[in-house]
């Protein structure tokens, strides 16, 4: 563990949600869900007026409707939430070279690398304001809370202190002391499996964690998660802010509003998304060893199948037919909703022609497959109109697409409705990345 608070932990506030209520001024101050659309699916991400009726995260739309039907049930615009992340990033860099992103909203920043005049928390605390400031300068208002402490666990800590758009700074020498009455569920691993160990065991805080000897945790929990567990039991974190974290996998993966029942449709698509996969990793340098499918069913249990080759490869046609063989063992009767392939066990060489098979037969077999159904108009998509401008999604069904026009630059807008095959009405498509 340092001895000065020079790491920062910083999560962006309720970040999908909050973009969306930045872009769509009618939705400023009201319960926004971004998500569980269509009763389907699970929420994302709930603003902080949708949190109040007790909606979060992994809850379902089903759920979360009971709970606040009053809210507004958004499909998500993943063009917006990485545009607006790109910004922090830079930002963070801009602070210190020495930034480990972990998801669109969320990074660790080594303030040793920063070129602050020292590390005193008087000086720590003054950039962790000042970045707080810039932040929301260059995503047009969006908050985000910040912690800093000597360990990354400790600064993840102290950055769910103060939520939303606050900061807490933990002085060296003050860890144990912040950590003490906290449950054991504060520390990163801890879930309900372990918590109810923990509980049989009458340990429920983290001062009593302290107690327990390490001997004692890893018969109870195993070697790794016990050890690892009485380490930050003590606040001790040795890990390091990563500039670079390794990629350990590259996957592609479809949702789908209505449910999967042909075979060969779902086979098509395993085809086509082990092609991006295999394009992506010889983009990237990248084979692989290790293949998997993700298979989410009608019912929301998810499914996944792997099958490991004897060495790596970045063939398209080679990660589309283990797939095939791995579907063909579920049972996807009922339906499915979500398809996936993903590549791990990552390399740097490729054997080549593995199976000494050509790509074109898989060409072949994806020529004629139609294409999956899905939302034309999903709640919350930015479209534009001829006459009215941009706008986006109100709702739609029984022919008609309804609209409010109104940007993040402009006042709440009027709600218009036009016919789903209006052509004067057309979903707006963001540039292509490079």
């Amino acid at each position: 563990m340092r001895t000065t608070a020079s790491i920062l932990h910083l999560d962006l506030d309720a970040f999908f949600a909050a973009v969306e209520q930045r872009d769509k001024p009618s939705l400023r101050g009201k319960p926004v869900i971004v998500g569980g659309t269509g009763g389907r699916g699970v929420v994302s991400t709930a603003s902080y007026e949708a949190r109040r009726y007790g909606v979060g995260s992994a809850m379902s739309g089903r759920e979360a409707r009971a709970r606040c039907p009053h809210a507004a049930f958004l499909s998500g615009r993943f063009h917006a939430y990485r545009d607006t992340s790109r910004k922090v990033m830079q930002v963070l860099r801009d602070l210190s070279p020495l930034v480990e992103p972990l998801s669109l909203d969320e990074a660790f920043v080594d303030l040793t690398a920063a070129g602050l005049p020292d590390l005193e928390v008087a000086t720590v605390t003054a950039a962790g304001e000042e970045l707080r400031r810039r932040v929301q300068e260059v995503t047009g208002g969006l908050t985000a809370t910040v912690g800093i402490a000597s360990s990354k666990f400790l600064a993840k800590v102290a950055s769910e202190l103060e939520k939303p758009d606050g900061m807490t700074v933990v002085p060296p020498g003050t860890e144990l002391e912040l950590l003490r009455p906290m449950r054991v569920t504060v520390i990163p691993g801890v879930g309900p499996a372990t918590t109810e160990r923990l509980r049989r065991a009458g340990i429920h805080t983290i001062a009593e964690l302290e107690l327990v000897p390490e001997d004692e945790l890893v018969r109870l929990l195993g070697q790794a998660h016990g050890h690892g567990l009485w380490q930050l039991a003590r606040a001790q974190d040795p890990r390091p802010v990563l500039a670079e974290r390794e990629t350990k996998s590259i996957s592609a993966e479809g949702t789908y509003d209505t449910d999967l029942t042909d075979r060969r449709l779902m086979e098509g698509l395993l085809t086509r998304q082990a092609k991006e996969v295999g394009a992506r990793m010889r983009k990237s340098g990248y084979s692989g060893r290790t293949v998997t499918i993700k298979v989410r069913l009608y019912d929301f249990t998810t499914l996944s199948r792997s099958s490991t080759l004897s060495s790596p490869t970045d063939d398209g046609g080679t990660i589309g037919r283990i797939a095939r063989s791995l579907l063909a063992d579920l049972d996807t009767t009922g339906g499915v909703r979500l398809l996936g392939v993903g590549v791990s066990g990552l390399a740097d060489w490729v054997q080549e022609d593995l199976f000494g098979e050509t790509d074109e037969e898989d060409d072949a077999e994806e020529v004629t497959l139609p294409e999956p159904p899905r939302r034309a108009w999903p709640p919350g998509a930015d479209v534009v109109h001829d006459e009215m401008g941009a706008g986006w999604v109100w709702g739609s069904g029984s022919g008609v697409v309804t609209v409010r026009f109104e940007t993040a630059d402009t006042p709440p807008g009027p709600v218009r409705s036009f016919k789903v095959d209006d052509p004067a009405l057309r979903r707006f498509e963001p540039p292509a990345e490079d």
